[in-house]
């Protein structure tokens, strides 16, 4: 039988109360464990826990169950740790380039039942449509997912970038007022628009708030946390030290420690952690996260290994793992359905080992996971009854013909504006180059100047703009990369050594209908197919996964130092200091439009 919705609360309660009373027989009886209490941080032993219909009826002491001799179904829990299943707070799905369906397999393999996601990538593509075909898939999904309704839909103005959809406040209201999964605004991007209270931000904020609805928010800089609280923002994930940590939980906010892989910039929680372990700042309102995951790192790096991180810099184990799953909770009102292990509570549990590893994972009641394996139930549940993306969404890219895909060569003496990565960040710098004459090749350039081209084709079939840049100590030897998952508009971002292979990289992606491809010397080397919407697959987590790996090993053996995720975020104009878009250099925040070539003399 693949996996059943539970009934909501209001409809067992009669029954849970007999079941406690021990009137009635329970579903299933987990004994033989000592129990991670998120209410009291602390673990407490020799305990059972017993279900029906999906929930929480009660807890009691171990052995209670077989001594009144109840006819039911035992797990024996072996002395391991039952906890509730954790609950991610910020989560972006299309980041994985997978479905919500094929998310929830790895999802639930690292203990994870809820989580809480911005699909404002699906929303920069197909507006409304988009964000739609996101729940839909979600309501399929057996997993619990929530949604915070793209409040950035397209990051910046028209002026700075071609997008495919535009929320607008009366469109996000519609998505409140017809969708109950929409429970939050996501994140606002726009912080500095926010801040100096530019009308159509605040007003996406208002249709929140009149709904009761809690804000989300993405904010670089302490001298912005006032104004942004100020303007109704309660929490973000881009708290990434210890001093605009402490200034956002002073403001009110909720922070969420994000924790990446060590290796790349979304491992801010290390930082951010620290006024709760050197200050004794109080930890109420603090949460631990993922935000972006590659398909790869999703099953290596899951909320599990987040709490395990948080752990590892100074919570301790039982505080690590209510930030993961009860603070989540409450920071959407949601205690009184999940992150805890009190009766009525949904069953979505987790048995851990001691060191917080994940051996099992029950969702709404039923074993989906076990010895870190999918269990039959689960696998029919992801093999029939997932949900098919409409026609539609597999017909969103649409190139301008021939386009030209390198910049004019300079005339005559000249500065040449570019944008130089910043590793291990995803902050780019503006840099300059001066020629003082007019160079008979590109190539001569890029050469002296550790230079790529970097190219981003608009993808609508709008207006067919092109925008130029250099990109400066991304590494690249030969050869080309390009992705449709070019944030937040998702226009096409290439960046090469020449032409040639530039235009077999766009070629592919047009042929897809969306991809991240290598191509080197007329070949393409490796690549991952995103046919829905240009930003997802619709293969099986896994598969994904294994292709994700295949391509990251043909783009580091083409030298590029910049992962292609964060490749991805070039043409994001909300992050500081250059960015090119499809309209071309865009300065943040000062949100300027400048030339690639600028003549002098």
């Amino acid at each position: 039988m693949p996996l059943k919705k539970i009934a909501p609360l209001h409809e067992m309660t009669r029954l849970l109360s007999r079941v406690a009373m021990q009137t009635e027989t329970p579903d299933l009886v987990i004994t033989g464990a000592r129990m991670l209490s998120t209410y009291s941080e602390r673990i407490l032993p020799e305990r059972e826990i017993w279900l029906k219909g999906g929930r929480i009826a009660c807890v009691q002491p171990a052995g209670t169950a077989r001594s009144k001799n109840l006819n039911t179904v035992y797990y024996d829990a072996k002395g391991g740790i039952i906890a509730p299943g954790l609950v991610d707070p910020h989560i972006h799905i299309e980041s994985s380039m997978m479905t919500a369906c094929a998310y929830a397999e790895a999802a639930l393999l690292n203990g994870t039942t809820t989580i809480f996601c911005d699909s404002h990538e699906i929303g920069n593509v197909a507006g409304v449509d988009g964000v739609e075909w996101m729940l839909e898939d979600a309501r399929c999904a057996p997993l619990n997912i929530f949604l915070t309704v793209p409040s950035t839909v397209p990051a910046t103005s028209p002026k700075f970038e071609t997008a495919g959809g535009d929320l607008t406040p009366e469109r996000i209201a519609g998505i409140f007022d017809k969708w109950p999964e929409a429970v939050a605004l996501g994140e606002k991007m726009d912080f500095v628009q926010v801040c100096t209270s530019d009308e159509r931000s605040h007003a996406i904020i208002a249709e929140a708030l009149k709904r009761g609805r809690p804000v989300c928010g993405h904010i670089y800089g302490r001298e912005f946390v006032s104004a942004y609280a100020a303007g109704g923002v309660t929490d973000t994930h881009e708290a990434i030290d210890k001093e605009i940590s402490e200034d956002l939980l002073e403001a009110g906010v909720w922070i969420f420690l994000r924790g990446g892989p060590p290796t790349t910039p979304w491992h801010s929680l290390p930082e951010a952690i620290r006024p709760m372990t050197e200050n004794s700042v109080a930890a109420k309102r603090v949460c631990v996260c993922t935000d972006d995951r590659d398909a790869d790192d999703l099953f290596l790096f899951g909320m599990d290994w987040v709490v395990r991180q948080a752990a590892k810099a100074g919570f301790s184990p039982e505080l690590a793992w209510s930030a993961g799953s009860l603070h989540s909770a409450s920071r959407y009102a949601m205690d009184n359905e999940i992150g805890g292990l009190g009766p009525g509570r949904r069953a979505d549990l987790v048995l851990l080992n001691d060191d917080l590893e994940v051996q099992n994972t029950w969702y709404g009641g039923e074993l989906v996971v076990e010895d870190k394996t999918v269990t039959p139930v689960l696998e029919k549940t992801l093999s029939e009854d997932s949900y098919t993306y409409p026609q539609a969404a597999y017909q969103t890219v649409k190139l301008p013909e021939s386009p030209k895909l390198l910049p004019e060569l300079p005339k005559g003496p000249c500065t040449l504006n570019l944008l130089r990565t910043e590793l291990p960040g995803i902050v780019t710098l503006h840099k300059t180059v001066e020629l003082e004459s007019a160079p008979e090749s590109w190539d001569s350039v890029l050469q002296a100047n550790d230079l790529c081209f970097l190219t981003v084709v608009e993808r609508y079939g709008q207006n067919g703009g092109i925008g130029y840049g250099l990109l400066q100590n991304f590494g690249l030897e030969r050869g080309a990369v390009g992705s449709s998952v070019g944030h937040d508009a998702h226009n096409i971002v290439l960046a090469g050594t020449n032409e040639s292979d530039m235009q077999i990289a766009l070629s592919e992606i047009e042929k897809t209908q969306g991809a991240v491809v290598v191509v080197a010397d007329g070949a393409i080397l490796a690549k991952v197919d995103l046919p829905i919407a240009g930003l997802l697959s619709d293969k099986r987590a896994r598969v994904v996964a294994e292709e994700t790996i295949a391509l990251k090993k043909a783009w580091n053996a083409l030298g590029c130092t910049l992962p292609y995720m964060g490749f991805n975020l070039l043409p994001l104009s909300v992050i500081p200091e250059i960015r090119l878009t499809d309209k071309g250099l865009v300065t943040v925040p000062g949100m300027e439009i400048l030339p690639l070539v600028e003549p002098r003399g």
